[in-house]
């Protein structure tokens, strides 16, 4: 397809959350195509002769975080001063976002939720200029619009968000992950997009437990004869994780709840909430975020740091009791590694993914009788397991492979610069 050089901008490029993991498989089918990525964020662990660190467009750089506090405290008056700095750390990101082009000679920029979620305002309005100025090809890929989250909808920034998120500008080809999405964005913006929905490499199946992650169960204090019940997801409110905890502790067997990730970015008052229910209910939690990373290592005291591949394959079962996802990586993650799974009847579920067929152990908002007697129904059949995991892979390799990515972007590159 011709040599291009892509490049890659996001708040941060690193770690488990869900925009990193799918920044880095665009970028492995863009390499297919034998294009070269680079990538500009305020943290990255991308290859450092295609890396450019801008600490300033990460949302938790100082300067971001202030402006982004006071810009969403609930007040619709906005200060003088207030506009005067976002304008300030507007110029100074404009140039650094040329100083990215002109250094790799990028020819393909792909903002990466900067464009869609106003955690750092500046950001998005030097990209939204730069773009104007130069008419540069882009593919915005949004992941999670600002009116989906009720934190973003007191603020005295409107004009910002209706000039850039996202901006409507005839060098964008704007993609999106769900159908609502990509409704919505029309509805409110005019804007039309592609649906290209988050995928894994299922054509590519995970390896067998090896010598380092065989000992996972005991690194971790698991039983051998306990239920390991996966929660894959950050500690925050709309995981619904008090969920997790009732399903485990009514369905009265021997079982530990295994929590991968951190709290993140928004606060630690759910992740207390969360223990002190688990420890009212009488379960077993396990919070194991500082024993799992991107990739393999030892902790300063010593000990094996996983990653949540090496944790999968001993898993009995995967809950994900989301409230709200903008497309839910961790279902296609427990569907890679032939788990079952508890789901939540969130919308983009309801609406995108259980209308091709997958199958799981549902619950609509709340745990039920019903969601506890089919939950153990299933764990008690070993074959019914086998048939519904391996039904689910076979689908998800028909929607949500890399071949489907593969498909879309090659449509969208045909759109910009022809067959």
């Amino acid at each position: 397809m011709g040599k291009r050089n892509v490049g890659f901008i996001s708040f941060r490029i690193s770690g488990t959350d869900g925009v990193s993991l799918e920044t880095k498989k665009w970028a492995e089918i863009f390499s297919r195509f034998g294009y070269e990525n680079y990538f500009m964020a305020g943290e990255l662990d991308t290859p450092p002769d295609h890396s450019f660190i801008v600490p300033e467009t990460h949302f938790k750089h100082p300067e971001a975080l202030r402006l982004y506090r006071q810009s969403f405290d609930g007040t619709e008056e906005r200060p003088r001063k207030l506009s005067q700095d976002i304008h300030v750390f507007r110029d100074l990101l404009k140039d650094k976002i040329y100083e990215f082009i002109d250094t790799f000679k990028i020819d393909l920029l792909i903002p990466q939720n900067t464009l869609t979620i106003p955690l750092h305002v500046p950001l998005a309005l030097a990209l939204t200029e730069v773009i104007a100025e130069t008419n540069i090809p882009v593919i915005a890929h949004h992941h999670d619009f600002f009116w989906e989250r009720k934190r973003f909808l007191r603020n005295c920034v409107w004009d910002y968000l209706n000039a850039a998120y996202p901006p409507h500008l005839n060098s964008i080809h704007h993609v999106v992950i769900n159908s609502s999405a990509q409704n919505q964005l029309a509805l409110r913006t005019g804007i039309s997009s592609i649906l290209i929905p988050n995928v894994m490499n299922f054509e590519d199946p995970h390896p067998p437990i090896d010598e380092y992650n065989s000992d996972v169960r005991k690194e971790l204090g698991i039983a051998d004869d306990e239920l390991f019940v996966l929660q894959p997801t950050r500690v925050v409110q709309r995981k619904g994780i008090e969920h997790a905890i009732e399903l485990v502790a009514r369905m009265k067997r021997k079982s530990v709840l295994v929590i991968s990730h951190a709290s993140g970015d928004e606060g630690y008052e759910y992740e207390q909430r969360v223990k002190e229910f688990a420890d009212l209910l009488k379960i077993r939690a396990l919070f194991v975020d500082n024993r799992i990373g991107d990739r393999r290592g030892t902790t300063e005291d010593g000990k094996k740091i996983y990653t949540l591949e090496d944790i999968y394959p001993h898993a009995d079962l995967v809950t994900y009791p989301s409230l709200q996802e903008g497309f839910g990586n961790a279902f296609l993650e427990a569907i890679y590694f032939k788990k079952p799974i508890l789901v939540n009847n969130y919308s983009i579920y309801s609406f995108d993914i259980k209308p091709k067929g997958f199958e799981a152990v549902e619950m609509d908002n709340f745990i039920s009788d019903k969601t506890v007697a089919d939950m153990n129904e299933l764990l008690d059949d070993p074959e019914r397991i086998k048939k519904m995991t391996e039904k689910n892979y076979a689908l998800s390799l028909k929607y949500y492979s890399y071949t489907v990515l593969e498909h879309k972007l090659k449509e969208i590159i045909s759109n910009i610069w022809g067959r």
